[in-house]
Parts: structure tokens; sequence; C-alpha cells
């Protein structure tokens, strides 16, 4: 039976178990998280034009190290954190002995009572490693990065794709257990779901890895640093011992190996991104324009034809 109520628009995804492990208290990021966040910021070397502010999103789960990476990279940006766990994330960042970039943005967006105004519309580029495939509404999350973009500002992330864990999930057909996550979104259906969000110009592209692991084992305590099954028909109670042994044996037993005899596993990763387009405004015979949209017009005036960051 399912452990909670489904309130999540992403099929058999339980969205307060989602939640929950998105809030988790953690001291580290995920390794797996951190080794994707360093392959994505080497992407960063198609990007032509530098940001001069940015927002990192969820930098606690999406790698602290590969948030240092994109900072590196930019030295003159000022960053915004934000996202579940902002605060344990700034601390973190701000006790491995640098002196993290997102301080002087919020000392300079602050007013005079200390308070951070809205950074609405004022980043160049977002960075969101690994978030999107877990969040229970993501059209949601899309839209609300494209309002923290400013005009022509870019968008780049990372999910996890449908082949994630393949071999496990095979495992599990077997012996009739729910599988263990949810069923992942497709490439090119992030694609599409980019521009209804109003994004332009979606790149996609995936990539395949294939960890190997000498015993069942060591492939669990991998699994559990980077996560939890999030699907909403998995047990709602405690498994207990035995079926814990009883998933290492299947696991050895039927398991897809290597030549060499290690068990491997699937990690698909989807990386994408986008741009924030200058907004057009439909010509009627009463046409309403908000005020921030006119500003845009106005300032950026005919969107070019090309590509503005890459």
């Amino acid at each position: 039976m399912p452990s909670t109520p489904q309130t999540s628009s992403v099929p058999d995804l339980d969205a307060v178990a989602s939640t929950r492990w998105q809030h988790l208290p953690r001291a580290k990021s995920p390794w797996l998280h951190e080794e994707i966040g360093r392959r994505m910021a080497e992407r960063l070397d198609w990007i032509k034009r530098e940001p001069q502010r940015w927002v990192s999103w969820s930098p606690l789960l999406g790698g602290l190290a590969a948030h240092e990476a994109v900072t590196r990279r930019y030295p003159q940006a000022v960053c915004q954190i934000e996202g579940p766990q902002q605060a344990a994330a700034r601390s973190l960042l701000e006790g491995v002995g640098t002196k993290p970039l997102w301080r002087r943005w919020m000392a300079a967006i602050k007013g005079a009572s200390g308070t951070p105004v809205s950074v609405a519309g004022q980043a160049d580029l977002l960075w969101a490693n690994l978030s999107l495939h877990i969040h229970e509404h993501p059209q949601q999350l899309l839209k609300a990065w494209l309002r923290l973009l400013q005009t022509e500002g870019m968008l780049m992330f990372s999910c996890l794709g449908p082949d994630t864990l393949r071999e496990i999930r095979h495992v599990h057909a077997l012996q009739g257990w729910t599988p263990p996550a949810h069923p992942m979104t497709d490439m090119h259906d992030w694609g599409d779901m980019l521009i209804e969000a109003g994004f332009a110009e979606p790149v996609m592209d995936v990539e395949r890895l294939t960890l190997t692991y000498s015993h069942a084992q060591a492939m669990l305590n991998d699994m559990r640093d980077w996560g939890r099954n999030l699907h909403g028909g998995r047990s709602g109670h405690l498994r207990g011992r035995a079926f814990r042994a009883a998933w290492l044996d299947a696991v050895e037993a039927s398991a897809p190996r290597t030549p060499d005899g290690q068990l491997q596993l699937t990690i698909e990763v989807i990386y994408g991104h986008a741009i924030k387009p200058v907004p057009r405004v439909k010509v009627t015979e009463a046409t309403s324009v908000s005020m921030d949209d006119m500003r845009q017009l106005l300032k950026k005036g005919r969107p070019s034809s090309r590509h503005p960051s890459v």
C-alpha cells in the first residue's frame, strides 16, 4: 500500500516523501551528485557570455564542490542560493575556508532594514543539478526558475533519466516487488516542458554512466547515499533485516554483471539548457502588458536571431 497520499503531478511520485528527502539534514553532498555536477560544470565551456549574477539551486543536494567549481569559473559574478536548505548550504560553504560570493550579492540587495529584497528577474544563469526529477510539480519549478532569470538569461540543469537503476528495476520485477524508484521523465519530454513553461531554444543531451560493484552491499550503500525510493506504491512500513537480506541475495543472483563478474548499475543523466526569451506582445485591439515585460521590451528591443549565450 502507498506510504502517503499522492499529491504530485508526477505519476507514482510520493510528494511527501520527495519533500522530506529534499529537506533531510545532511553534512555533505552525495558523491554521485558531485560527479555529475563536475561533468555539468565542464559544459560551461560552451557558454561564451559570462554571467554577472547567477542562482545556485539547492547546492547542498546538488553538490557543494560543484557549486564551488562554478564560483571559481565566474569569480567576478555574485551568487544567490535558492531552493531547499538554503541556510544549511550557506553555513557549510562558509565553513570550508572560502569566502562564498553569495554574501556579496546578499549585502548588495539588502535594504536599510537588513531584509533581502526580491532577486526575481535578475540572474544571468540559474544552475540546478539533480533537482528537477524529484520535484513533485516540475512544471511549477520550471516556471519559478524562469521568474528568477532576466531576459536572455540561461537555465542550466541536470536530472536523472528513465534508464537509471534499470538493473535493479529488473530485479524488483522478477521478485514482484514495487519498483525501486518512481519512473523518470524522458529527455524529449523535458524539452517540451521547458517550452510550455516559457523557455526558448532548449538543448538536451544524455549520458549513461555504468557503475560497477564487487558486491550488493556496496551498491546498496551508494543508493542510500544518493536518495530514497520515492515511488508512491512502495511499502508503507519498515521491511526489516529479513527483506534487506532477501534484497541483497536477489541482486547477487539476478542483477547483470560485467565480463569480469562485477555487478553493474546504470545511471542515465539528462543535461539541458534553455534561455528566457524576450517577451513577445501579441498586438490586438486592446493589449495588456505588464510593467516588467514593458521594461524588458524597451531595454532589449528586438530579439537577436542567434543564441545569445552559446
